[in-house]
């Protein structure tokens, strides 16, 4: 299926919990809801954000979406009526990636070019905590438990930080070029990130993991001179990965291999963001051609 609509590129784009409804984010200020099935009919359109929407996502219990961009802001949308039910305005630059916590209270940490995650409780009006870093921040993600933070970018470097100490515990080196996605496996073990070095690297999360916790490296995808912030994804069982590339293709791996297993053709852009379903072997690509795709992979 082709879904067409937005009036520029689509930067990013989620399924939520259930699978029936899509979030995608696009250079034309808007995000935009449709349905999975049937004819993927565009039903609703959240305005709000004065620029691009880089990074969208829906929090666990689906009942809100949580949104940045670089007019400075995270926002918060009501999935139900499309309203905007929050604006959290403290950054002072670009906000290039945010990320809700997969349980307990609804906590929110985003970052961007002004080289600061926000920890959000969205109980709160103000962010509850700052963590300055020296380079401009290009993803952000939630540990499985939700204490700790993995903020990446510029730096080439993965920081966890310690939310209780409120410092970096480890960094993790490897990349050799900006880290532009993050993505934590299914069961919260795993860390994937695709970098501007062309490669996907999966990092060992678990408490005791050896000192060297790159376990598995996948290459094959291409970052361009575009330098969008090309994002990633696993598949529901964890057994494959996926990753937006400038050659226009979607490409997937298996994790037990790092073989490709599928290099998809189909955009006249940019692949920026590549999600599995989260019930069924569909993959979704959001792309610089104004348009995202849903196709079924073979099983």
């Amino acid at each position: 299926m082709l879904l067409t609509g937005h009036g520029d590129q689509v930067f990013t784009m989620r399924f939520n919990a259930e699978g029936d409804v899509i979030a995608s984010g696009s250079h034309d200020k808007h995000i935009f809801l449709w349905r999975t099935y049937g004819e993927c009919e565009n039903f609703m359109m959240l305005k709000g954000h004065k620029n691009a929407v880089l990074e969208v996502h829906w929090t666990p219990d689906g009942e809100e979406l949580i949104s940045c961009s670089p007019d400075k802001t995270v926002r918060v949308w009501d999935a139900e009526t499309g309203t905007e039910v929050k604006r959290l305005q403290e950054h002072k630059d670009i906000v290039n990636s945010c990320c809700p916590a997969r349980r307990g209270p609804p906590l929110v940490v985003s970052g961007g070019d002004d080289c600061q995650a926000k920890l959000w409780d969205l109980r709160a009006r103000n962010s509850v905590k700052t963590f300055d870093e020296r380079y401009q921040i290009l993803s952000v993600a939630f540990s499985e438990a939700g204490d700790q933070i993995y903020t990446a970018g510029i730096e080439n470097v993965v920081n966890v930080w310690d939310l209780r100490r409120e410092e970096v515990s480890v960094s993790l080196a490897g990349h050799s070029d900006s880290i532009t996605g993050m993505r934590l496996s299914p069961d919260g073990t795993h860390l994937l990130t695709n970098s501007m070095d062309n490669t996907l690297r999966v990092w060992d999360m678990r408490p005791y993991a050896p000192a060297n916790r790159c376990t598995k490296v996948f290459a094959g995808h291409v970052h361009t001179f575009e330098k969008n912030l090309l994002r990633c994804d696993w598949s529901p069982d964890g057994e494959k990965v996926t990753a937006g590339s400038g050659d226009r293709c979607v490409y997937i791996w298996n994790t037990t291999t790092r073989a490709l297993m599928y290099k998809l053709p189909g955009h006249s852009g940019s692949v920026n963001e590549c999600v599995f379903h989260p019930k069924e072997p569909i993959i979704g690509s959001a792309s610089s051609d104004k348009t995202i795709y849903l196709g079924e992979l073979a099983q």
